[in-house]
């Protein structure tokens, strides 16, 4: 019963801070300088998550095979190639590269 008060609370949080956003957003003004802020951090936190995810597994180093399927995945994205290419190409370097023994 616990799981389920805690899950309800996250929710009407989480619509409240969705509700919060139009409400305060006629009230004031952002910078530029503020906004140019934002949107970096914003990036900057996408990257940090992704490198994250590619990078680690648990606690440790993910190996290498992982951070090379990304990597060969981020060349063909940076070439405009279709995005089922790209998860395929990236997914099957890492599986080829665990499959000859590459951890």
């Amino acid at each position: 019963m616990m799981t389920l008060q805690a899950v309800f609370m996250l929710a009407v949080g989480t619509y409240l801070l969705r509700v919060c956003g139009p409400l305060v957003h006629s009230r004031f003004e952002l910078s530029g300088r503020v906004r140019a802020a934002l949107s970096t951090s914003a990036t900057v936190l996408l990257c940090a998550m992704a490198a994250v995810s590619a990078l680690t597994v648990g606690h440790g180093f993910a190996g290498w095979s992982r951070p090379a399927g990304v990597l060969v995945g981020a060349v063909l994205a940076l070439r405009k190639v279709s995005f089922l290419v790209v998860v395929v190409a990236a997914a099957a370097t890492t599986a080829l590269l665990r499959m000859a023994g590459v951890s």
